[in-house]
Formats: C-alpha cells, structure tokens, sequence
C-alpha cells in the first residue's frame, strides 16, 4: 500500500515531507509544546552530544532537538519504508550531519513482525492492538473538544493495519557503531509499548553514557513504575506526566535525567 508524499508547511517557515499532514501538525506541535517533556529533555544537551531519536517518525522531535541545541550528533531510527523515506529527506533538509536510519529497535537484533498503520504512523509498532489504538484515539479526541460524529469519521478505518518484516537492532548496537566514544545527551523512545524492549537494549557500559531519557510509556501490567524503577537502578531521577488530552488512557511520559559531571 502506497500513500502519498504530502508537504506540511511549518509555522517557522520550513516544510517537510510527510504521509498526512494533520498526523505531521499534530505531531510538530506537541513535539515541541512548552510544557511537554521533549523539550524539558531537549534542554539537557549541549554541543558534541549525541541524541538518539528511537521511533523518529519523519524526524520532527529529532529537528526539534538539533534546533535546541546546535552543534550535536542526531541519530534518527525508523524502520517503515515509507515513513523512513519522508525522515530521510527531513533529516537531510534540516537537520545538519543527521544520521537516519532504516531499522527497528528492541532487546535483541534479528527481524521481527511489524504493523504498519498508514492512516496513523505514529501509532504502529510490534504490539499494535487495533482496539486499544482505536479507543485511545477517540479519549484523545474526546478530551481536546470533539463530538462523537466527528471522532467517528476520523477514526474510521484509522488504524487498518498493515503486517510487515522489519530489521531489529539495540540501542547498544547503534552506539557502538555511529557514536562509540560519544557522550549520549539525550535517548528519547516513542515505540507503541515496546519501551522496555528498548531500554533492556542497552548494556550496563553505555548506561553509563546516557544522561537524559525522554520516553512515551504505555502502563500496562504497571509498566509505567517498572520503567521508573529501571532509571532509579542506573541512577537517574524519574517524572512523569501526562497530557491532559490523554487522560483516561494509558499514555504517560517520563522524563529520567542524571546530574553531569562538573
């Protein structure tokens, strides 16, 4: 299934490339919304960093962070095709000596079923639940001012998805082969309740050089606290929150931060 390329027009003046341009405003602006969480990460780096962007999407959060911060490494990870191809070009268009690449991410490597929402990119992933996606969309709706005949038609069909084979790497692979001596600013994880898998990615050495985490948790089976739990174990200090919008679902962000070294 092949959608489209479409142009989004950013309010700074700068366009980039996307499969729907309501999924790419809606994404641009909470990337880089005052009191979210990204940008409370973003404000962590500092020049010769590395961020890490798992679940880039079409690369605004890792446009986003090389604005913040001019002078870091931004890697950028997604493995869908099409999704990839709108980050590609993004990445080169606007985020300088960007590194994008074409794989998944998880616990160990090797090749793993996907599902591919077209209609919501940023809903896919290896744990894609169509009801659950569904239900969590029309909460959203719902709580930002949307009647039930409106929610109806957008979420039509929303999440029909489409299976795919993707590549899978970890987090430790992608340092020990773009950034090995590289002090790792910011990792940040938006991957559908495959979090964990991400974060048990890494191995204790490179712990060690991640001073800043920034990641979506979906809190099933108190998944939200065994995350909290990882970051207190590798010495980070843990927050979360939640958008409003998503109250009443079990979307959170998590924000893990380590004090640096004078």
């Amino acid at each position: 299934m092949l959608t489209p390329l479409q142009q989004l027009h950013l309010d700074d003046g700068r366009t980039v490339t996307c499969t729907s341009q309501a999924e790419a405003r809606m994404l641009w602006e909470e990337t880089t919304a005052t009191h979210g969480f990204y940008r409370r990460a973003a404000a962590c780096l500092l020049p010769g960093d590395v961020a890490l962007d798992i679940g880039a999407n079409i690369g605004l959060s890792s446009m986003m962070f090389a604005d913040t911060c001019p002078g870091i490494q931004v890697i950028a990870v997604e493995p869908v095709p099409m999704t990839f191809g709108c980050l590609d070009r993004n990445i080169a268009a606007h985020v300088p000596d960007g590194i994008p690449l074409q794989i998944a991410v998880g616990a160990t490597p090797g090749t793993r079923p996907f599902t591919w929402y077209p209609h919501a990119t940023a809903n896919s992933g290896f744990y894609a639940d169509r009801e659950a996606d569904d239900e969590a969309t029309k909460i959203y709706l719902r709580n930002s001012g949307l009647d039930d005949k409106a929610i109806a038609l957008i979420t039509t069909g929303l999440h029909d998805g489409v299976p795919l084979e993707v590549g899978v790497t970890t987090v430790s692979a992608i340092l020990d082969e773009h950034c090995r001596y590289s002090e790792i600013g910011l990792l940040k994880v938006d991957v559908e309740r495959a979090e964990l898998d991400v974060l048990h990615g890494i191995t204790e050495a490179d712990w060690r050089r991640i001073h800043a985490v920034v990641a979506e948790v979906h809190d099933r089976d108190g998944r939200l606290r065994e995350v909290c739990e990882l970051f207190s174990r590798q010495g980070m200090s843990a927050q979360t929150q939640q958008d409003p919008r998503l109250i009443g679902t079990e979307i959170h962000e998590v924000f893990a931060a380590r004090p640096r070294a004078a």
